[in-house]
């Protein structure tokens, strides 16, 4: 019996062994099936398409003057004439603050300086026969003066608690109702000048040198129609954007109105002639961190390449330098394709049948 258990126990020992190299023989093979299983792709081969330099860039619609109302001083709303909507002339008085505690300081120091100034004038005459020395005198003229600069102040204060239309223009929405407290951060209203709206979009650094103070541009200020309306540019910005290197450009719309805060399209010419690039599917670029990429095929293989590119359309874009004329690029399958991974090309399409390239 003990012999016979010690062959039972060898010979499953040696059928475990057996399995566990199946399993694992079975594992790698199919691992290296998966591996080497191509991703199957559509591709188009790099072509020069004709170009035309026009840049879109969005933009947003401004009012020639804006403003938000609110009171420098803080208080009580004892007058409220905030007509919606509607158009207010400059200088008319939108609101008043109570003022009544710096009125009653006013009357005090004004009745504070007569009394200095009767007795300026009495020491005036004891000086004049050297009845007193000239400290004592020197003294009261300043209390007058010390009064007289307090009355101004108070006088500025009462000012400020009447908030007047800074310009002609139209009246937005009203955010408070009268007897509110209020201070310097409370909105009480917006106004704006809806005449002559001005355009703001940006443009990338590269195109700033196209551009410049009295070109027109065209503007699409309806979406949903394909009306275009002229633009002046009239002033650009020093600065680019440290973050998105991205120029701000002004333009004034030379005709029709347009809701300020609306958002626009902006076709600026950068040349009169066309020209030839290698132009390439949205879809298919790759953004990184710092760079863009796209694949191309080598050898039946995956190539990623960095890219830079240039203008863009509505569906494509520009290839400016990575790629040259007849590269495979890959404009399908992007998302599963893996460096060197084997491609296996399904369709050659153009891009015509991709998009617009214009």
């Amino acid at each position: 019996m003990f012999r016979i258990s010690i062959l039972f126990t060898f010979i499953s020992c040696i059928l475990f062994t057996l399995f566990f190299l199946s399993s694992c023989k079975g594992k790698k093979t199919s691992t290296t099936t998966r591996e080497t299983t191509p991703t199957i792709v559509d591709v188009m081969v790099a072509t020069p398409q004709e170009l035309t330099n026009i840049i879109e860039a969005n933009g947003t619609v401004i009012a020639n003057e804006s403003v938000e109302l609110r009171p420098e001083v803080s208080g009580r709303l004892t007058y409220l004439n905030v007509p919606e909507g509607k158009m207010v002339s400059k200088g008319t008085v939108l609101a008043r603050i109570n003022s009544a505690d710096l009125a009653a300081q006013v009357q005090k120091s004004r009745v504070q300086m007569q009394l200095a100034m009767t007795t300026q004038e009495r020491l005036k005459k004891l000086l004049d026969v050297q009845g007193i020395n000239q400290a004592d005198y020197d003294a009261v003229v300043n209390q007058v003066n010390s009064l007289r600069a307090d009355i101004a102040y108070t006088q500025t204060l009462i000012d400020k608690t009447v908030i007047r239309a800074p310009f002609s223009g139209t009246i937005g929405l009203r955010k408070v109702s009268p007897g509110a407290y209020v201070s310097p951060a409370t909105v009480i209203a917006s106004i704006q000048q809806l005449g002559k709206p001005k355009i703001d979009f940006t443009l990338p650094e590269q195109y700033s040198e196209l551009i410049k103070v009295g070109d027109l541009v065209d503007v699409n200020v309806d979406a949903a129609s394909e009306l275009r309306r002229k633009a002046t540019i009239i002033a650009l910005e020093p600065q680019a954007n440290t973050q998105t290197r991205n120029v701000v450009v002004r333009a004034l719309l030379n005709a029709g109105a347009a809701n300020p805060g609306a958002f626009v399209k902006v076709y600026v010419s950068g040349s009169d002639t066309a020209r030839k690039s290698i132009m390439v599917p949205t879809n298919t670029i790759i953004p990184d961190d710092r760079n863009s990429q796209l694949i191309l095929v080598k050898n039946g293989k995956a190539n990623f390449v960095t890219v830079e590119t240039g203008l863009r359309s509505a569906s494509n874009v520009e290839i400016v330098r990575g790629i040259n004329i007849g590269d495979t690029v890959v404009v399908t399958g992007v998302l599963f394709a893996r460096p060197n991974a084997i491609l296996k090309v399904r369709n050659v399409k153009t891009l015509e049948q991709l998009g617009d390239p214009k």
